[in-house]
């Protein structure tokens, strides 16, 4: 019976631990998915669904407001972490049970440079990979798709896309003063 006891409260000691290592392991920690060293660094992670979508945005306004970025730049930043992240929220779990998919958004700073990156292991997808829409032509003649990752390509100083295993990282750069 002693023996028993034992057996049961060594085995909720090793679930704990378990857990906690679950809890505090951050995607951008396994191998392959190390991003560059920065002055500072915010992670924050979020349900890939569009009514997450406020405090996505307002986690990227808080922390610009905080390095007195300029209102053309957090408009600019605002706008395409927009469309990245409605892009993750609606096709990279479809057909998954909703609430399933997350998405994890990296915040870098650097000097008067942001890198915002969002990772996420939906479905993999190369938004670079596409070929830009023909902006010139009407509106009726022009394909379906593209103009939010065309934007998100204007607005930025950079974007750059890679799948590393089952991640998805699309990695956005911008001056924002």
């Amino acid at each position: 019976m002693l023996f028993d006891l034992e057996n049961e409260s060594l085995k909720q000691e090793e679930n704990e631990a378990m857990n906690e290592e679950i809890v505090t392991t951050s995607p951008f920690e396994y191998e392959g998915n190390e991003m560059p060293e920065c002055e500072e660094e915010i992670i924050r992670e979020f349900e890939a669904d569009d009514k997450h979508l406020h405090d996505v945005l307002a986690f990227l306004e808080e922390e610009l407001e905080k390095h007195e970025a300029g209102l053309k730049q957090t408009m600019a930043m605002t706008l395409s972490l927009e469309e990245a992240f409605v892009n993750v929220a609606h096709y990279a779990y479809e057909g998954q049970e909703e609430g399933t998919g997350k998405v994890w958004i990296r915040l870098a700073f650097d000097g008067d440079n942001v890198d915002i990156t969002l990772l996420d292991d939906g479905m993999a997808f190369d938004p670079l990979a596409k070929e830009d829409p023909d902006i010139k032509s009407e509106v009726h003649h022009r394909k379906i798709g593209g103009l939010g990752i065309y934007m998100i390509k204007k607005s930025m100083d950079s974007v750059r896309y890679k799948r590393n295993g089952r991640w998805n990282i699309l990695t956005m750069g911008k001056k924002f003063r």
